[in-house]
Formats: structure tokens, sequence, C-alpha cells
């Protein structure tokens, strides 16, 4: 008797089975070379890096990691701190990236916007710096811009007023002849562990001083401003990452990277450059006269790099950004200088 030949049915039946016993003997080697490779790991013992007791040193120079122990009142006087902040960048070479420029620097007497004063001037800007009632720090900053050979001038006032703004964009643009960048960098912080006790005259400080006061300040120069120039504002890893202490400073936060976007897309037309910088833990009086002195002392210890940036490792990042050598294709940015992906 004939054997039938199987049914169109049957084959694909058998083929199907073939087809899953295949699937899953591929799968039992898969699992069992992901069991063979977490042996080896577990072999291996290698301890998870950690970053030297001196902080991670990738300059060309060593930069302190240990802080002192030291609360100072607020606003912050610079000249006050036990470990004076590094912002002359020694190594730094001008190459006349700004030259001929005129450059507005709000909290320009100390930590960043000290720093970013001296580099833009050693990159042939004359500069303005506008600060609170530090006085003796904004001498010191004025000084050293005149030093590298430009021009300075130093403003008391209040950005949170949208009066002295304007009266200091003009003042500015009369004396330097001209205003073709604005760093955006004053700002307020205080922790608060409970929302609950975040009270409106501290929330309205941080709001008014953080994102209206570069909004404010923004304003007022912008009928100064021309093709080619350009706006910096300072943001901060608590933008991206939060913080659970600092609620309302980093709400601003946030505000000023969304400010920066979105007037980065209205000046494009105009031909003015819009940028901001993420900085990570800085060792400036910001923090100094806002955490208790033990806090203090470990401040900066919890970043990639195991210790806060000196100013001087933020203010090349600000020069990048200014120049139309460098970054005339570059707007809208968030630049993170925060030592490592998670600040």
């Amino acid at each position: 008797m004939a054997t039938r030949s199987k049914t169109p049915d049957a084959a694909a039946s058998a083929k199907k089975a073939t087809g899953h016993q295949a699937s899953s003997e591929r799968a039992e080697c898969t699992a069992e070379r992901q069991r063979d490779l977490q042996a080896q790991a577990k072999r291996q013992k290698t301890p998870k890096p950690e970053p030297e007791k001196g902080g991670v040193q990738a300059g060309t120079r060593r930069q302190p990691s240990k802080m002192p122990a030291q609360s100072l009142e607020k606003p912050g006087n610079e000249h006050e701190l036990q470990l004076p902040p590094r912002y002359m960048a020694p190594d730094y070479r001008g190459s006349g990236k700004l030259q001929g420029m005129r450059a507005l620097v709000t909290g320009g007497d100390s930590g960043i916007g000290r720093a970013v004063a001296i580099l833009f001037a050693r990159e042939g800007a004359d500069v303005a710096i506008l600060y609170l009632d530090e006085h003796e720090d904004a001498q010191t900053t004025r000084k050293a811009v005149e030093e590298e050979g430009q021009r300075c001038i130093a403003i008391s006032g209040d950005v949170r007023d949208p009066a002295f703004c304007k009266q200091a964009a003009r003042q500015v643009n009369e004396a330097l002849g001209g205003i073709d960048i604005l760093v955006n960098n004053a700002a307020f912080q205080l922790h608060c562990h409970r929302l609950e006790d975040l009270h409106d005259a501290h929330l309205q400080e941080t709001l008014q001083t953080n994102i209206a006061g570069y909004i404010q300040m923004a304003r007022a120069v912008l009928p100064y401003l021309g093709q080619g120039a350009s706006i910096i504002n300072t943001g901060s890893e608590t933008a991206l990452f939060g913080s659970p202490s600092l609620i309302d400073y980093s709400a601003t936060k946030g505000a000023i990277h969304a400010f920066t976007r979105s007037l980065a897309a209205q000046l494009s037309s105009r031909g003015i450059r819009v940028n901001c910088v993420a900085p990570g833990p800085v060792w400036t009086p910001l923090n100094p006269a806002d955490k208790e002195a033990p806090e203090v002392a470990k401040f900066g210890k919890d970043s990639d790099m195991g210790r806060p940036a000196q100013p001087e490792e933020l203010s090349p990042a600000y020069v990048f950004l200014a120049s139309p050598v460098t970054a005339s294709y570059v707007s809208g940015a968030i630049l993170p200088v925060m030592g490592g992906p998670r600040g």
C-alpha cells in the first residue's frame, strides 16, 4: 500500500514545530551565555572605580578638592573666603576671539562672573560688570580686567529693578561705545528643606533675581545689540536633575534654560545668538553664603570628579559661546560644564 504524502497543513505544522524548537534552543544558548558572562564578571571582582582622593584632575594645573568649613553672610564677598577661588586661568592664552567687542556681565564682581570678565578682556573685549553691593570684590575684578589691557566699568544695582536694568544698559552703551555681549549671571540661592517653609519673600527674591532679572536685563540691552551679538545665560545642573532643598532655585534655572531656547528662536532672524552654560558645583561665594559651614566643607564631593570646579574652569565655555569666531552657528544651546554626565 502506497504511503500517503503529508497534507499541506501537516507539513506546515511540522515546519512550525521545528522552528519553535530551534528558537527555544537559541534562547537556551543565549541564557547560558549570559550566565557564563555573569560568572566571569564575578570572578574578576573588579571594584567600581572611585574618584581619586584629591578629586579628578584633568586640567593643566591641580585644583583644590578640600573646601573650608566656612559660612558667609549674604550676598557673599569673595575676599572673605578662606580658600580664594581661582579665576585667573594662567595657562589660557588669548587670541583675539573677542577683539573690539563690548561685554556686560551681571554678577561680575566675583565667582564665575569675575572669571568670565577677565577672559573676555584677555580675548580683546572691554567689559562692564554689574553687581549688588560687593564693592571691594567689584574693584578687584575691574583692576584685573584693566591689567589685561582693556577698559572696565563697575555699576552697583539690583537686576530685579527694570529701571536699573535700562539705566545700566544705557550707561554701558555710552561708556563703551556699544554692547555686543550680555552675560546674565546674577543669582540668589537659599536652601529650604520643606516646601511649606518656603515663604513668599524668599520665593520672590529667587524668582525676581534669577529669571525676571535675566529677562529684564536682556530686554534692556536688546536695543543696543546688532547682528553678530550674543547673549549668554548662566543655568545650572539643578535645571536638569533638580534639587530637593533648592526647589525655587532649580525652577528658575529650568526657566532660564527654556528662556534661552525661546529667545534664541526669536532673535535668530536678527543675527543675535542666545546660549546658556549649565555649571555643576563651582567654588564661588554663592554656596558658602547659603549653607552651614560643615556642609560647605563637603561641597562638590558628590560630583563625578569628586570636587567642585574653580571659576577658571568655567570661563572658557563663555568665551567659546560669545565669540563669532568659534560659535557663529551655535544658538539655543545648553552647554553642560558639570565635571561629568550627572553633575
